[in-house]
C-alpha cells in the first residue's frame, strides 16, 4: 500500500482517482488548491498526483515550492501538450505527466510503475570515467560531487549507463526506467534526456549520444 496525494481543482476528478488508487489498496488524500498541500502531506505522501492548471498556486509553482520537502515521484496531470510546458514541469524536477483527458487504466499503471522503482534497491556502485552511481543510494557523482537528477533523470541515465554502446528507443527507456508496459509517452523521454545532457555539460561530461531515428546511447569509453 502506498499513500498517494492527489491535487486539482475538479472536485469529480479527485473523487474519481480516489476511487480507482483506493481500488489498488492504496490510502489517497486529496488537496483542491494548491495552498492547501503543507509540509506533513509532502512527507506522507509516495506519490503526487498534480494538475498543472489550477486557479492560484498552479501546478509546477506547487512542484517548485514542495520539491525539497517530498522525496516521492511527481506526476503532472495536464491538458497542455506543448513541448515548452513539459520542459518546465520535468525541469522542476516532475518525473512524469499524463495528458488530459486519460484513461484511469493508464494512471493507474503509471503510478504502479513509478512506485515499483521506488521499491528497488539495489546496492552496488557503478563506474563509467569520471562518474560514479550509487545504484541503491540512486544518486551519481562526478569526482565525489553530486549532480542533482530527478528520480526521473536518474533512472533513464542510469539504464543508458549500465548498458554502454547499445541504442535504446524512447519506449524503450521510459519501460525499462519505470516499468510501464505499455503505450509509453516518448516525450518524457525527450525532455528527461535534455535535463540530463544539460546537468551532466556542467559537469564538463557528454556521454549520451542521440542515433537519429533510433534512440540513445551511452558512448563507450
Amino acid at each position: 500500500m502506498a499513500h498517494i496525494l492527489v491535487v486539482d481543482d475538479d472536485k469529480d476528478l479527485c473523487a474519481l482517482l480516489r476511487t480507482a488508487l483506493e481500488r489498488d489498496g492504496h490510502q489517497v488524500s486529496t488537496r483542491l488548491s494548491g495552498r492547501e498541500v503543507d509540509e506533513s502531506a509532502c512527507r506522507w505522501a509516495d506519490c503526487i498526483l498534480l494538475d498543472v492548471m489550477m486557479p492560484g498556486e498552479d501546478g509546477f509553482a506547487l512542484c517548485r515550492r514542495i520539491r525539497g520537502l517530498a522525496d516521492c515521484p511527481i506526476l503532472f496531470l495536464t491538458a497542455k501538450t506543448e513541448e515548452a510546458d513539459v520542459l518546465t514541469g520535468l525541469g522542476l524536477g516532475g518525473d512524469d505527466y499524463l495528458t488530459k483527458p486519460f484513461r484511469v487504466a493508464e494512471l493507474r499503471a503509471r503510478v504502479a510503475a513509478h512506485l515499483r522503482r521506488e521499491q528497488r534497491t539495489p546496492h552496488a556502485r557503478l563506474r563509467r570515467g569520471a562518474m560514479d552511481f550509487d545504484l541503491g543510494e540512486r544518486a551519481v557523482y562526478w569526482k565525489d560531487t553530486p549532480l542533482k537528477l530527478t528520480k526521473g533523470e536518474y533512472a533513464i541515465c542510469e539504464y543508458l549507463a549500465m548498458h554502454p554502446g547499445q541504442t535504446f528507443s524512447k519506449e524503450q527507456l521510459y519501460e525499462a526506467a519505470f516499468g510501464y508496459d505499455g503505450e509509453a509517452d516518448a516525450s518524457a523521454v525527450t525532455e528527461h534526456i535534455k535535463n540530463i545532457r544539460a546537468k551532466l555539460r556542467s559537469a564538463g561530461e557528454s556521454p549520451i549520444e542521440t542515433v537519429w531515428g533510433v534512440g540513445y546511447k551511452w558512448k563507450n569509453g
